[in-house]
Formats: structure tokens, C-alpha cells, sequence
């Protein structure tokens, strides 16, 4: 759910570039958890794809043009783990048949082939078709069943 709510926040700020928006203007539109989406802006603060302006009046924005925010960087960021089965953590494995099972190698190529396809995208690319923009512009703007 953290990268979830990270991608659709920097969605967001990408599609409105020149608003600020609040956490909880933002968790009310997707109709998200408020809480939750405060953790996850603070790892994308911390991160660098995002800036925080406090006091009266402040808000969130991208910290850089949507461009050149790569989104295999976001998943990397905001994922704490990418160890599909036990064996990938080599400190907690526990694995009875690690030495002689044929798993780790079709995941680890498998999750580099993920992240591999996630690098050729930015988060610009999310938001360039025009008709799909409109859409989500349009949903985003309607308020949640209460």
C-alpha cells in the first residue's frame, strides 16, 4: 500500500503541478487513509520526489519536474523489502532446502525484469494520454460516498 498511495500522490502533484495540496485534501480525493498517507509523504519528502511547504497556505508539490522522476526510483524508495521468499535475505534465512533449491534464481530475474521495466518509465509517462488525464481529473474531482 505504501508505494499504492506514493504513486498516487506524485500522480497528483504531476497532474496539478501548479497547487499545492495538503495531505488530507489529497487522502479525502482517493478516498485513502489519511494516517497512512502522512507516512508515505514523508518518505517521498525524504526521498526527494517531493516538497513540503509548512504553515498557512503550504502543502506538497514535486520536488522536481514529472520527468525526472523515475518510477522504478519511487518503488525503490518507498518498498521496504524486496525479499519475495526467505532465502533473498541472506541474514534471516532459514530455509531447510536453500542449497538445494532451484526457487531464488527465476525470482531474483524475475523482480530485476520487474524493476528493469519500472526504469524505463517516469512518472510523466503516468500522466501523458490525454483522455485517460481527463478521466482521472474528472474522478478525482468527485467527493467519495460517505
Amino acid at each position: 500500500m505504501h508505494t499504492d498511495y506514493a504513486l498516487r500522490l506524485l500522480m497528483m502533484l504531476a497532474m496539478e503541478p501548479d497547487d499545492l495540496h495538503t495531505v488530507e485534501e489529497v487522502a479525502r480525493r482517493y478516498d485513502i487513509s489519511r494516517n497512512h498517507l502522512t507516512k508515505v509523504t514523508q518518505t517521498l519528502v525524504q526521498a526527494g520526489f517531493v516538497e513540503s511547504q509548512r504553515g498557512r497556505g503550504g502543502g506538497l508539490r514535486l520536488a522536481r519536474q514529472a520527468e525526472a522522476i523515475n518510477l522504478g526510483a519511487v518503488v525503490r524508495a518507498t518498498e521496504d523489502s524486496f525479499d519475495l521468499v526467505e532465502c533473498f535475505d541472506a541474514a534471516r534465512n532459514m530455509c531447510v532446502i536453500t542449497s538445494a533449491c532451484g526457487l531464488r534464481g527465476p525470482l531474483d530475474e524475475a523482480l530485476r525484469a520487474f524493476l528493469a521495466v519500472l526504469d524505463r518509465y517516469s512518472l510523466a509517462d503516468l500522466i501523458s494520454h490525454p483522455r485517460a488525464l481527463q478521466r482521472m481529473r474528472r474522478l478525482l474531482a468527485e467527493t467519495p460516498a460517505a
